[in-house]
């Protein structure tokens, strides 16, 4: 009995260690922000950095975003930062991280919002590959119950995915990351195209106007397939075969999937959005109430004060409209890559970027000549063709496996400088082909498309680097 009472007495004073030593962590190096004091850093980006922190007041935790205004401002990015920061505070929910305030600097902007302790739920299924019935259906009834309300405050998020739903202590689900939603009024269509490709709907890819509650719906239902599953429902190395997938819901439910699951997940990934099953139908769903809890959210003021939110962003001048880019972009989201939309580039696929206004026959014969430049051989493939983005997009990859890097280079820069002559022939886009040039230093493919702008969507995601 004694070596018990002497064994519970160690543990408690390694605890009382552990939680002093964890604040004086946090201490060490610290820069106070108002009432806050700034520890380690728990998440970094291209344009922010996520920070530890404790209020000094009351001793609670929190995460403080850190934003540099100048980078914002120079990548364009003000509206977007502050719809994400408005929208968050308009929700008040147990489901979803919360803003407690915004603060500036002269040259930074402090956003402290809820410290999430449990990190992301991807990471959990990273080392779990999938979850257990029970846990995944009280992880979903979470999501949906989320969802659901900020459905009602006409707030369609727009990137929901397991990097972006984060676990507290108690093994609660959080949603974060806001910076792709939008906030409309019920019945409202959405045009743009934005999300993880994995995860986005097949209305969204295809440039059609959408229904924000069907498409968050959608990630929902690739969520619980991914959590039930251990794998992504639609998953391929090629982005267009990809969408493919996609667009017509080609996906097999594993052997162990019972028929309660398998009838659930068949009603939300249906690629028509009318007969997509809705939250209101989820909600009533038989395997879905098992055990459930329903998580009520607070119903919000009329009037949210934003006061610090436009304080946070005074003097920062530039066009804040959200279709702004950078001249130079640091960087490109996943899914913009896709390049569904004539709004979106597809120069991110390629090694080389080669711009070709130039019907199929055409960029083929270039291609043939950019080829014998450079002393390669050409044969077309049989089984080939060129994968129709758009109408006015064609994609072929064009790789490097190979070789000597200097022939490969003489190549690019002999085809960037063909496709970029203007075009002897206006015809239209015939039946697309593809052509593979084979040599055994590389493998090399066209794009055919037009030059558009990118629109950066890319911030920090919740606490991670983005």
């Amino acid at each position: 009995m004694d070596d018990i009472i002497a064994t519970r007495g160690f543990s408690e004073r390694i605890l009382y260690f552990l939680r002093e030593f964890r604040y004086l962590e946090l201490m060490v190096f610290a820069t106070n922000i108002g009432k806050y004091q700034l520890g380690r850093t728990i998440g970094e980006g291209t344009f922010a950095k996520v920070k530890l922190a404790v209020n000094s007041v009351n001793g609670q935790y929190v995460a403080v975003k850190i934003i540099d205004k100048q980078m914002v401002m120079e990548n364009k990015l003000m509206y977007q930062v502050k719809r994400e920061i408005s929208t968050m505070k308009l929700l008040y929910h147990p489901n979803i991280v919360r803003i407690h305030e915004v603060i500036a600097s002269k040259s930074k902007i402090y956003i402290v919002m809820e410290y999430i302790s449990g990190g992301q739920l991807s990471d959990k299924l990273s080392y779990l590959k999938r979850l257990s019935e029970k846990e995944a259906r009280k992880y979903f009834q979470q999501l949906i119950d989320a969802v659901d309300y900020c459905h009602s405050r006409g707030v369609y998020h727009r990137d929901l995915k397991p990097d972006n739903l984060l676990l507290d202590g108690k093994g609660n689900l959080k949603v974060s990351d806001f910076g792709l939603s939008t906030l409309r009024k019920p019945g409202d269509l959405l045009t743009t195209a934005c999300g993880s490709p994995s995860y986005v709907a097949p209305e969204v890819i295809a440039s059609k106007n959408y229904d924000g509650a069907a498409a968050d719906v959608w990630s929902c239902g690739v969520i619980l397939f991914e959590l039930l599953a251990g794998d992504l429902p639609f998953d391929d190395r090629n982005l267009m075969s990809l969408y493919r997938k996609i667009s017509r819901a080609e996906y097999k439910c594993p052997e162990w999937f019972t028929a309660n699951q398998r009838k659930l997940i068949f009603g939300i990934l249906d690629p028509t959005p009318i007969r997509r099953m809705t939250v209101t139908k989820i909600l009533d769903d038989e395997w879905f109430r098992i055990n459930y809890e329903p998580s009520a959210g607070i119903e919000c003021k009329k009037d949210i004060n934003l006061d610090d939110v436009n304080a946070a962003f005074d003097g920062i001048e530039g066009n804040t409209t959200e279709t702004s880019i950078p001249k130079s972009p640091s960087f490109i989201n996943a899914f913009q890559l896709i390049a569904m939309s004539n709004d979106l580039d597809l120069s991110g696929l390629f090694e080389e970027e080669a711009r070709s206004k130039h019907s199929i026959n055409e960029t083929i014969e270039k291609i043939e000549v950019a080829a014998k430049d450079v002393s390669l051989s050409v044969e077309r493939m049989n089984n080939s063709k060129v994968i129709e983005v758009t109408p006015t997009h064609c994609v072929v990859e064009i790789s490097k496996s190979a070789g000597e890097l200097r022939v490969y280079k003489e190549f690019c820069k002999s085809l960037s400088s063909l496709l970029t002559e203007k075009s002897g022939d206006s015809s239209e886009l015939h039946e697309p082909v593809e052509i593979t040039i084979n040599w055994k230093d590389a493998q090399i493919g066209c794009s055919k498309k037009e030059e558009n702008n990118m629109d950066n969507k890319e911030l920090i995601r919740g606490y991670s680097s983005s």
